[in-house]
């Protein structure tokens, strides 16, 4: 995987002091941009390419959310990362999620963003996947940045739009397309109870793709968990909501 780090550290605990940004589908690791640079201030920070998107090798798919969470806990070893704050927004929430699960020794806490422990039925998903391999992702970019701010945002910012239009269309159409079938396949919900990481789900009011209801699951079926709904925020509500988000989470990684 490739990745971006960054940051300072204070004290002698590197690890405990190392914050990973997993992003969605169809993103690269610069959405998290405003969080690197506000957090990483007083953190080591990293930003990853998931699996098949930004400058990631994209194999022939199709992926399951496990792989991909081998992926990052691969890549975390190599750069001699132990215990870590996870952060992941939308399919990035959900490989934190396993990796919460499978190696929760690994993860000190974790927020999760705009995602779900099931992201509807599996066929819209890989209708999605069979039109971006016929077409490519170009075909779908408007349609998918429409659902990643609210109209006011995107009005106001023009421009945040077009870097997103840009990140999707540059992602890798197997990549996308494999990584629609991980999706798919995707139900945390029995699993949830079993999580003891420390857990902040934070929604956008209106997104459309993960409503706050889905956020709302996680926190009730995570033990100790709790829900921050920011409004307004659609489904990329780490950028339209750029400033609360860093404080939520330098909040939540300093234990308040």
């Amino acid at each position: 995987m490739t990745y971006e780090l960054a940051g300072s550290v204070g004290g002698d605990d590197t690890a405990q002091q190392t914050i990973v940004f997993l992003g969605s589908l169809g993103s690269d690791r610069t959405m998290w941009q405003p969080q690197m640079a506000d957090l990483g201030a007083d953190h080591r920070v990293i930003a990853l390419d998931i699996r098949g998107h930004g400058e990631s090798p994209a194999p022939v798919g199709p992926y399951t959310v496990p792989d991909l969470a081998d992926d990052v806990l691969t890549t975390l070893v190599g750069l001699g990362a132990g215990t870590v704050h996870l952060v992941g927004l939308s399919l990035g929430g959900a490989i934190a999620q396993q990796i919460a699960l499978v190696a929760p020794e690994r993860v000190s806490t974790m927020t999760l963003l705009c995602t779900s422990a099931r992201f509807g039925e599996p066929q819209p998903w890989l209708d999605r996947a069979a039109t971006v391999r016929a077409s490519g992702t170009s075909s779908i970019a408007d349609a998918v940045v429409e659902r990643w701010f609210t109209l006011g945002a995107a009005d106001e910012d023009r421009d945040l739009v077009d870097r997103a239009l840009s990140m999707v269309q540059n992602t890798d159409d197997e990549g996308y397309a494999a990584c629609c079938e991980a999706l798919a396949e995707w139900d945390s919900r029995e699993k949830l109870p079993s999580i003891t990481t420390a857990t902040l789900a934070i929604a956008g009011a209106q997104d459309p793709a993960t409503p706050p209801e889905h956020l709302q699951l996680i926190a009730d079926l995570v033990p100790g968990a709790r829900l921050e709904i920011l409004d307004p925020g659609a489904h990329l509500v780490n950028l339209e909501q750029s400033s609360a988000v860093s404080s939520l989470i330098r909040a939540h990684v300093a234990g308040r």
